[in-house]
């Protein structure tokens, strides 16, 4: 096939038969390389210990816009739950395209892979600049990935103006849902101590799972904040709790819980952090707790980039986009520390992860058009 007939679908396709499940990227971003050097841009490969990372731009001046993705996927899980095998691109009778990948997000990878193609053999004198970032930690601890690529570029003095990630945003149809920003992730593991003892001697014993109880409900009771238009209220919610020795008549010596807070922009770490404190040191506890912040909240205000994208999603399929923060976290939250402008756009996200994961194969081209036309209104208009 010439590469210069390349569809968002023929790439959707090659880059599912590539088995990158994380951190590998498994030739994704040499053939994305490939397919774009052809047309003026220029490659430059970032590597952090394993994970491959691939930084391509067309241009010097601005405005920069700026395409992010991930070409690792998650584990595909029982191989035998598969209709279909999840690393052969399969399309069925249902217009659908099977595979790991198909929706997150591959799918948005080639597409606007072939929109940033298609666009500049269209408009090869076209203002300012265009640049993918491409990693393939996303999926995984997001150490080596667009984190990295961020600080490299930060240091160098690299400024970008729009970045659309392609990651899977539509909900009940395609095209409904941007996300203009994330709330931010922080993670917490309690250790509440007390001490061992026999169950039939409660005056020798402290137990640590009564100690901690007044103190569990009320951090789940607690209004941390209101949220705000953007944001909905932050969120508390305890994922585990471990206590016991394994036998029935042993008060246990510690019980733990790990809890996660999703939040706003209303709240920060320091903020959640204090007022968790504070309720444990009501009730006096003797305890321990360590803190991982995921990720701080980001928000794109409605503006330039998120009319420009509503715009030339309702000129090709009649839908008006809602903005929205609701899900987990993204790079997005990485970039947006470089980028003023920045929001998330791509297909239906209802298989992601799943067994049978797939993505209507006309929304594929859909989605390869939208991204075209907001390229147009951003840089042809400027």
């Amino acid at each position: 096939m010439s590469h210069n007939t390349i569809t968002a679908v023929d790439l959707t396709i090659d880059l599912i038969n590539r088995d990158s499940v994380t951190p590998q990227d498994k030739g994704c971003q040499e053939r994305i390389a490939e397919l774009l050097e052809e047309v003026g841009f220029t490659a430059e490969y970032l590597p952090f210990e394993e994970v491959q990372n691939l930084w391509i731009r067309k241009g010097t001046q601005a405005p920069l816009v700026v395409f992010a993705g991930h070409t690792d996927v998650v584990p595909t899980g029982p191989i035998e739950r598969w209709d279909t095998p999840p690393f052969t691109a399969t399309i069925k009778e249902d217009g659908y395209l099977y595979g790991r990948g198909a929706a997150d997000m591959k799918t948005g990878v080639a597409a606007f892979t072939i929109a940033c193609r298609e666009f500049v053999q269209e408009y090869p004198q076209h203002k300012g600049s265009i640049a993918l970032l491409i990693t393939s930690d996303e999926e995984g601890p997001s150490i080596n990935g667009t984190v990295k690529v961020c600080e490299t570029l930060e240091k160098r003095g690299e400024q970008l103006d729009y970045c659309i990630v392609g990651e899977p945003t539509s909900d009940k149809i395609f095209g409904d849902t941007i996300k203009n920003g994330r709330r931010g992730s922080l993670t917490g593991t309690l250790t509440i101590k007390g001490k061992q003892g026999h169950v039939a001697y409660p005056e020798k014993v402290r137990n640590p799972i009564h100690l901690g109880a007044a103190a569990i409900a009320e951090l789940v009771a607690t209004t941390w904040d209101n949220g705000n238009d953007y944001f909905p209220a932050t969120s508390f919610q305890i994922s585990n709790y471990h206590s016991g020795t394994g036998a029935t008549n042993v008060v246990p010596y510690a019980a733990q819980l790990i809890f996660n807070f999703r939040f706003s922009t209303e709240s920060t770490p320091n903020s959640l952090k204090q007022k968790v404190h504070a309720i444990l040191d009501k009730y006096q506890l003797d305890y321990d707790l360590e803190w991982v912040l995921g990720g701080s909240p980001f928000l794109t205000e409605k503006g330039k980039l998120t009319d420009i994208v509503q715009e030339a999603i309702f000129e090709q399929i009649g839908v008006h986009a809602s903005l929205s923060t609701t899900g987990g976290t993204s790079d997005g939250r990485f970039i947006a520390k470089i980028c003023p402008q920045i929001l998330e756009f791509g297909p239906i996200n209802a298989t992601i992860h799943q067994v049978n994961e797939c993505v209507a194969v006309n929304d594929i081209t859909t989605l390869k058009n939208i991204y075209k036309r907001s390229l147009e209104k951003l840089l042809l208009s400027e």
